[in-house]
């Protein structure tokens, strides 16, 4: 369907908006809303944090004058349940809104078609799929959540240009430039929790915290089958939220020394090998309202994520550095056959600083 151009720009506006909520509005979609009247914009607005207005809501609010027989531009349906706040179709009946364009439906079963309905049912036109694609992928982290019941997995690691993550002694830092390694601490805090396996906290001892850019500190999640973190690691002594995963193998008194820490402990089902079973770790985190995770290592963890088809995005920092022997960023995916290789579903290339970063969608 082709739509006016000025619909096309006006829903560009919103996707901007949207993205001002990132880090904040977890498990939340992100949502970005524009109010046009005779041609004007007298109103922006966007969802600010979890718990607080709707974008819809919050455009009105901030409106320069009366928004009746205005269009609303939002690039996700407009919900029509009761949350944590009323419905936005309620607001937007009220306020006396002409004509509402969406970018896509809200999947969520609540919602997904249902808003749009009690809209037109009430004499306002609407308009369904200005910009689609860019739209849902804005909100790809909350469509997987919807959809799949599991976090959005992201898988993020800096290698040589022989796709080594450290030298055969184990030394990694730092393998990229500092530009890169600020790149990761976006990531970071663009996620709801960072895991990393108990080999990365054993050999690198990391703080796992957002510090070279603004944002909160994700929760922390460190994959420990037998509980062998020592009680001095970073993890452990700074602020923030710590969850260690471990399995019935774990260490009785460590696990009480943990606790009186103040960290949390999940003890989780264990796979054959002895090692923590990733997919009901992942529904078990849904349900602490963990829709997003970056994989940030070691070999084993990756490997695991990738062998058990759980991971959604890569993003594989390269260096321009070549090393020989050395510790690879992925293990055996029990691959023989190159048409049998993990193809991404879409990818970018880009260089920071002198590194190139390869960001895939799984």
């Amino acid at each position: 369907m082709a739509f006016h151009p000025e619909d096309r720009r006006f829903m560009k506006r919103t996707l901007l908006l949207a993205r001002r909520g990132i880090g904040r509005v977890s498990p939340n979609p992100l949502v970005g809303a524009v109010i046009v009247r005779h041609g004007e914009v007298i109103a922006e607005g966007y969802h600010r944090s979890f718990g607080g207005d709707h974008a819809e809501v919050d455009a009105i609010k901030r409106a320069r004058g009366d928004v009746k027989g205005g269009t609303l531009y939002v690039n996700l349906e407009p919900c029509c349940h009761w949350g944590k706040t009323p419905p936005c179709t309620d607001a937007l009946i009220k306020g006396g809104i002409k004509r509402v364009v969406v970018g896509t439906l809200d999947p969520n079963p609540s919602v997904n078609g249902k808003g749009v309905k009690i809209l037109r049912e009430h004499g306002i036109e609407v308009e369904v799929g200005v910009l689609e694609e860019e739209a849902r992928k804005l909100n790809e982290v909350y469509f997987n959540y919807i959809l799949t019941g599991l976090p959005f997995v992201t898988i993020k690691y800096a290698q040589t240009l022989d796709g080594r993550i450290a030298t055969s002694l184990g030394e990694s830092r730092w393998i990229s430039s500092e530009n890169s390694r600020k790149l990761a601490h976006r990531l970071r805090a663009q996620h709801d929790a960072i895991l990393v396996g108990i080999g990365t906290v054993l050999a690198d001892d990391p703080s796992l915290t957002v510090r070279w850019t603004k944002g909160k500190d994700p929760l922390r999640i460190v994959l420990d089958s037998r509980l062998r973190i020592p009680l001095n690691a970073q993890v452990l002594l700074e602020e923030g939220d710590t969850l260690v995963v471990t399995t019935d193998q774990y260490d009785r008194e460590k696990f009480a020394e943990i606790k009186k820490k103040g960290k949390e402990i999940l003890i989780a089902q264990r796979d054959k090998k002895g090692w923590v079973e990733l997919q009901p770790l992942l529904k078990t985190l849904i349900k602490k309202d963990v829709s997003s995770i970056l994989v940030e290592g070691g070999r084993k963890v990756i490997t695991s994520f990738l062998k058990d088809n759980l991971a959604n995005r890569m993003v594989i920092i390269t260096a321009p550095l070549i090393l020989g022997e050395g510790v690879a960023g992925i293990g055996d995916l029990g691959i023989m056959e190159l048409k049998s290789a993990i193809k991404p579903s879409s990818y970018k290339v880009s260089r920071v600083g002198g590194d190139m970063v390869f960001d895939l969608r799984l």
